[in-house]
């Protein structure tokens, strides 16, 4: 744990932390709003009313435009935002991947930054796109470790230097820059050049982009994710290690009309009410907002209200150890946030090195659920149960079960385990009556294992008959299979 950032508290692969700044601390995760020096929607000052604690401008506009610069030199960064906390400035590498090309290099915008007093450093790096050649990732990623190099060296003192995680669509390349970058102590490190892969969608090869940065990455370090700001995806991001993200959405998407909610977005225009309780949707009706003068503020506003609700909600969620269900909640707002969910569940092995041992009650929310990193915990420790003598399965108390040597409860998505284990998490899971195929085939390859662990046993195993299975089979060669109505009958 760096002195610069410190974890407080832990849930899969979210935390909430402090970041220490020059202007303050910070509490992770959270959403810089993104700051357009030309154009304010609003102004830099209120955005503490809506839960912002450090915002992001561009520091290559500032750079660009003399009257601005002149301020920016003269009285520093925030002054020339009014906002007197912490301000991270990215270097034009935005720009950069719009235009092709910028008007200054590495040094001269890290000089700039440092001049005008930003508090988190952005260098120009390379935003390789995806779906490029895979050598073209590789030529302008080493391009990048040169200038995140020189900037290492450059940036030195109070001020925190971000060092961007390049490597388009190529897990592999992600990893490796990662990795070098860790041995260069940057304070915080944004993933770069992500932002066509959220517009598009594709949801689950952002998993994987994340995810390799991350394996690359001191668990310690905080991370950035560019261009992330819409809400229905900070849940999974968050969940993924992600403790950083940058919004202009509530501005843009304000310009063109469009309501931000945590399920998706809604054009005002085809809105008959509004479904929130923000300071806006509280004063206006739909009508009211689709007509007043304002309504582009007005739709600002609402906008970050529901950004920022959102970020509270995950905080409490890690705390209460319900992140991932929130995840799952989340994730079923979009088919290809759900590709996204199933993508974020293969990285389970990796995650549950970070997910608490102890929680508060598990939630069986869907066939994913199945694949959490809990339930992939226990199928590891099988081989810690000892079972001798006649062994009852069932999955709930049952006539004559005292007259067996030892009682397994059986759940899925986890399979059996012993009655004295009931209450203690994550087997005091909250689970449908009827598991679906997902969880019941889990829990019968755990139950299976369990039974291969300890041939020496005699097993019974009780049911339900809505329990029909393929492997129920593969159970009924190791064990005395009886449904329940049938053993009520007895």
């Amino acid at each position: 744990m760096s002195a610069i950032f410190e974890i407080l508290d832990k849930d899969a692969g979210g935390r909430i932390g402090k970041l220490r700044t020059p202007h303050g601390i910070i509490e992770t995760p959270t959403v810089m709003p993104v700051i357009n020096p030309n154009i304010q929607l609003i102004s830099p000052k209120e955005m503490r009313s809506f839960g912002a604690e450090i915002l992001i401008t561009n520091s290559y506009i500032i750079y660009r435009k003399e009257e601005l610069r002149k301020i920016a030199l003269e009285k520093g960064l925030h002054e020339l935002l009014g906002f007197d906390g912490p301000i991270m400035t990215d270097s034009g590498s935005f720009q950069l991947s719009v235009y092709g090309s910028v008007e200054v290099t590495n040094e001269e915008i890290l000089e700039f930054q440092q001049k005008i007093g930003s508090d988190i450093i952005v260098p120009l790096d390379i935003p390789t796109p995806p779906d490029v050649q895979y050598r073209r990732a590789e030529e302008e990623l080493a391009v990048t470790a040169e200038r995140l190099e020189a900037a290492r060296k450059f940036i030195q003192g109070e001020q925190l230097l971000a060092g961007p995680v390049q490597g388009s669509t190529y897990p592999e390349l992600r990893e490796k820059a990662a990795s070098h970058l860790k041995g260069l102590n940057f304070e915080v490190y944004p993933l770069g050049a992500v932002v066509p892969l959220m517009e598009s969608y594709r949801y689950a090869e952002l998993v994987d982009v994340i995810a390799a940065a991350k394996k690359g990455l001191s668990p310690a370090s905080p991370v950035h994710l560019f261009g992330a700001g819409h809400p229905m995806m900070f849940a999974l991001a968050v969940a993924l290690g992600c403790d950083l993200f940058d919004s202009a959405a509530y501005a843009l998407y304000a310009k063109d009309g469009r309501y931000i909610t945590v399920t998706g977005t809604y054009h005002v225009e085809k809105l008959n009410y509004l479904p929130c309780s923000c300071p806006i949707c509280s004063k206006y009706t739909a009508e009211e907002l689709k007509k007043a003068d304002n309504r582009e503020e007005l739709l600002g506003r609402h906008n970050l209200y529901a950004t920022f609700a959102e970020i509270r909600l995950i905080k409490q969620c890690i705390k209460d150890g319900k992140l991932l269900e929130l995840v799952e909640q989340r994730c079923r707002a979009h088919p290809r946030l759900l590709d996204g969910l199933k993508k974020f569940y293969t990285h389970s092995p990796w995650l549950e090195q970070f997910d608490p041992a102890t929680k508060g009650t598990y939630f069986y929310c869907g066939p994913e659920s199945a694949s959490r990193p809990e339930v992939l915990r226990f199928g590891k420790r099988l081989e810690r149960f000892s079972l001798e003598g006649s062994v009852l399965i069932r999955t709930g108390p049952v006539k004559g079960e005292g007259s067996y040597d030892q009682i397994l409860t059986f759940k899925a998505p986890f399979g059996a385990f012993p009655v004295e284990m009931e209450e203690v998490y994550p087997f005091n899971a909250e689970v449908s009556k009827f598991p679906d195929y997902e969880a019941l085939s889990t829990a019968f390859i755990n139950t299976l294992k369990l039974m291969d662990l300890n041939p020496q046993a005699e097993y019974t195993f009780i049911c339900e008959k809505e329990f029909r299975h393929p492997l129920i089979e593969e159970i009924s060669k190791k064990a005395k299979l009886v449904y329940r109505e049938a053993w009520k009958k007895e």
